[in-house]
């Protein structure tokens, strides 16, 4: 059976000594946390000048612009330096120790490989880019785009560094040799390939895209090394234009919001935010029978509106309610279920970043999809909480009280800053009073204020981890970003989104065969890939088809979202489950029973939700 050790997202509490490149780094990281720091200052310096003294600053976006794409390339050096990149690692763990330690280096090298052969590339764009003036700041685009191939030198030299400080030099040897004999292989069979046609996709993007990913490559790499290689070997398109694809998926305006909402998470756990709402939540609902699992279910729905982050999600929500939940007969099993399905529920309440992206994507309002997201979400909560209250008829609520009403109004006071955040944000977006990015900002800098007056606050050197933090985590998002965006595209000039809606199109059931189809290809790339690489790889091609088909927008992006989280948490592969047993400490040997009930509870909702458009569009 499969554990939580066997998917590497990361592992924050890991020593700095065993980092080879953390001293390197350490200037790195100072100014990946002053980067951040400008984006929020010049952000919210816009939503002042605009809002309150009505004098639009107009070169405030691109100067955030700016300091963003430096802040993903050098988060995304740092994410590789703490080894946070998400890869999987389960068939990796399989392996003898000794062939383990070897997969591992050759790992290494593949990533080692994709940065040296894009170096060049990068180099050059950001060298042409020097006769683009930017529009309001009128200096050479170069500036900005330097970040690319600055960011890929610094993950070069970490991941050398590595190499020769942690794997042995035979190991080394054979990997390079491997992959020179490979590329030489490639190379000379590159006539037949571009004679194949879009007939040689699938070998790269399916065959080098899943090997690499099976040997724990991380996802961000295994997207591009698969679209590298077939523009190298099966096409006459010059890799110089991957690059302006990777530039063009991580520099969308929206995305700005992105690291300014990860960072709103760390805030709400370190501050305490979280654990307020699940106190009133308590004392509202913990008398009654399966009261607590609906204190989690819906401390989970509330929380996320904050943090946009499943894992900040359960890590402020587990730690103050499962000791009281064991306590009444809850088996830890059941309880890892619930956190698991209903992270997987909440993914849709704003501000959720899988939202704001897929309509970066896809190009379709956040507003819209914030508002059709929260009706999606509680669609899914009542599923879930009805079948919680069904399998705890049988729940000990032996010397259990309900809370004295001064309590509960005490509770309230001291949770209703923490409470109103998630409905200001999905209203100020949803009205149109501000943008998702103003909107991430202010929101920020409401939890700093209220955080520290009201929850304890925390003190500077936690807020520079935090910003560290953010850095990191945004820089490993916006790189599968960029290179699935890439893939995307790769995909799209082949004809392969024309051969797909044809096939779709000539499928029997029209648009409900569709919807079918797309639930079971999203729960799939769901278990297998996380969220977003699957959200940003398939969004381009199957929305147009979506269209041709009548199916709303909104609508398909609600059904795909939940069936790729559904994924996300089903085992024996998707990811979340294993997250969340770790952080109820519980084996997956022994949750993997309690889930399934959880996840036909979430199908169920899923079919409801898309039988039914106007759960997603009633409320547009």
């Amino acid at each position: 059976m499969t554990t939580a050790e066997e998917f590497d997202v990361g592992d924050l509490s890991e020593n700095e000594s065993a980092r080879p490149g953390s001293r390197f780094m350490r200037p790195v990281e100072a100014i990946a946390a002053l980067l951040l720091v400008a984006v929020i200052g010049l952000l919210l310096t816009g939503v002042v000048s605009r809002y309150l003294v009505n004098l639009p600053i107009i070169w405030i976006e691109e100067a955030a612009s700016i300091c963003f794409i430096w802040l993903a390339m050098l988060g995304a050096a740092i994410s590789l330096d703490r080894n946070e990149h998400l890869r999987l690692t389960l068939f990796v763990r399989m392996l003898p120790r000794r062939a383990e330690e070897f997969v591992e280096t050759f790992a290494m090298v593949i990533v080692g490989t994709f940065l040296v052969a894009l170096m060049r590339d990068s180099f050059e764009y950001a060298y042409e880019e020097w006769f683009i003036t930017t529009a309001a700041l009128h200096i050479p685009n170069t500036y900005r785009v330097a970040a690319i191939p600055v960011g890929m030198l610094a993950m070069l030299g970490l991941l050398v560094m590595h190499l020769f400080r942690s794997s042995r030099l035979a190991d080394v040897a054979i990997s390079v040799a491997a992959v020179v004999l490979i590329s030489l292989g490639l190379w000379a069979l590159s006539p037949q390939f571009i004679a194949m046609g879009a007939t040689a996709l699938p070998l790269f993007l399916v065959v080098i895209v899943g090997a690499c990913l099976f040997a724990g490559v991380p996802i961000a790499f295994c997207f591009g090394l698969g679209t590298l290689s077939y523009l190298l070997f099966a096409t006459h398109i010059p890799t110089f234009v991957m690059v302006g694809r990777m530039d063009e998926g991580m520099s969308g305006v929206i995305l700005l919001s992105v690291p300014v909402f990860v960072l709103l998470g760390c805030v709400l756990d370190a501050t305490g935010m979280g654990k307020a709402i699940v106190g009133f939540l308590s004392s509202l609902l913990g008398h009654v029978k399966a009261g607590l699992s609906h204190v989690l279910l819906v401390s989970l729905f509330i929380v996320s509106g904050i943090s946009g982050s499943k894992v900040s999600d359960m890590a402020a929500v587990a730690p103050a309610l499962f000791p009281e939940m064991k306590r009444r007969g809850n088996k830890p099993n059941e309880m890892v279920a619930q956190l698991a399905t209903g992270a997987a529920m909440a993914d849709t309440v704003p501000p959720s970043i899988v939202l704001i992206v897929l309509g970066s994507v896809a190009g379709i309002s956040i507003a819209a999809l914030f508002s059709a997201g929260f009706v999606v979400a509680i669609v899914l909560l009542l599923s879930l909480m009805a079948l919680a209250r069904w399998r705890a008829r049988h729940e000990n609520m032996e010397g259990v009280r309900r809370a004295p009403f001064g309590d509960v109004i005490r509770l309230l006071v001291f949770a209703a800053p923490a409470l109103v955040l998630p409905f200001l944000i999905r209203a100020a977006v949803a009205e149109g009073a501000a943008t998702a990015t103003e909107v991430s900002t202010i929101a920020v800098v409401y939890s700093l204020v209220i955080g520290g007056l009201m929850y304890g606050g925390f003190g500077l050197r936690a807020l520079y981890r935090m910003l560290v933090e953010t850095a990191a985590m945004s820089g490993a998002i916006l790189l599968i970003l960029g290179t699935a965006l890439s893939m995307a595209w790769a995909i799209t000039q082949a004809g392969v989104g024309q051969t797909l809606a044809d096939f779709a199109i000539s499928l029997p059931g029209g648009a409900p065969t569709f919807l079918v189809l797309s639930i079971a290809i999203f729960l799939v790339l769901g278990c297998v890939l996380e969220g977003l690489p699957a959200l940003v790889l398939m969004s381009p091609l199957m929305f147009p088809i979506a269209q041709q088909m009548g199916i709303n927008e909104v609508h398909y992006a609600m059904v795909i979202v939940v069936a790729m989280n559904i994924g996300l948490m089903t085992p024996p592969i998707g990811i979340g489950f294993y997250l969340a047993c770790r952080i109820g400490n519980v084996s997956p040997d022994s949750a993997i029973h309690a889930v399934w009930p959880y996840v036909a509870a979430l199908m169920a909702g899923l079919i409801v939700i898309a039988a039914v458009p106007a759960i997603s569009t009633g409320f547009l």
